[in-house]
């Protein structure tokens, strides 16, 4: 669903050129309006705006908080007005089929902010233990920067998905793809690397990455070329659920006086 008309028209337009159901292309809002409210899907992919504020959307937001909580789509609570990047992986997450249904998959494209803010308690600290202790997050894969024409930081994907396998449950697999990629040619704005495909005798990077979720082994490693160096680079972690928890703790220093039983001191009492 689009909220920008000329992005909804093109989006919608590309759609009728590849022959798909055109009419499943929304003009409203994400945010304030649920254009498919009753459905779920098999896998979900969505690379949402990196660090765009929510601020006109907040009413809309807010209300569907406070009136029907885990019964809406942000039931786990709400980010800092400054960026809805979790609250977009929260409605993909309603829109996921019952494990009993099969289960879904999604794969969403963050920068590093849904990682890192957020003190315990906080939004983003809530949004990210209710997705781990739902045992829904499977991998997060680290990708290398100026992949974007817009932007050159580093994006992250995260894998989320509620039907793990047997040997996933309880675990988080990270992924550093941060060497997996080649120089284009000629860069496009901030874009300057791509990820090799295997096509026109690019390295295959994108299998290699799958693979290496595929495999999911702790502490696995590939030699990387980078600058002209040739190294190991551990590229596969796995870590508890457990992990990931942390409590913010403030420490208060007593008030420290200093005493001294002298005449100097008496006479100035």
């Amino acid at each position: 669903m689009h909220w920008n008309d000329e992005a909804w028209a093109v989006c919608r337009a590309d759609m009728l050129i590849k022959g798909e159901e055109s009419d499943n292309i929304k003009p409203d809002c994400t945010f304030e309006k649920d254009d498919f409210p009753k459905a779920s899907f098999d896998y979900m992919l969505a690379n949402p705006p990196f660090g765009v504020e929510w601020k006109q959307q907040q009413r809309f937001i807010e209300n569907e908080f406070y009136t029907l909580g885990y019964d809406g789509r942000f039931g786990a609570g709400t980010p800092r007005i400054n960026d809805g990047s979790l609250l977009f992986l929260q409605h993909m997450i309603s829109k996921m089929r019952s494990p009993q249904e099969g289960g879904s998959r999604i794969g969403i494209v963050f920068n590093g902010s849904p990682l890192f803010t957020g003190d315990a308690g906080s939004g983003e600290s809530s949004i990210r233990e209710w997705i781990i202790e739902s045992d829904w997050l499977e991998a997060i894969i680290a990708l290398p920067d100026q992949l974007f024409y817009n932007t050159g930081i580093s994006p992250y994907i995260w894998i989320v998905t509620n039907l793990k396998e047997a040997r996933r449950a309880g675990k988080i697999q990270l992924i550093d793809a941060r060497e997996f990629f080649i120089k284009m040619r000629k860069s496009l704005g901030n874009k300057r690397n791509q990820i090799g495909d295997g096509e026109e005798n690019r390295p295959d990077q994108i299998g290699e990455i799958s693979r290496i979720n595929g495999n999911f082994t702790h502490n696995e490693s590939r030699t990387v070329e980078s600058d002209g160096i040739t190294k190991p680079v551990i590229v596969s972690k796995i870590f508890d659920n457990n992990d990931f928890g942390y409590n913010n703790i403030t420490v208060e220093r007593p008030l420290r006086l200093n005493f001294q039983a002298s005449s100097e001191r008496i006479g100035a009492t």
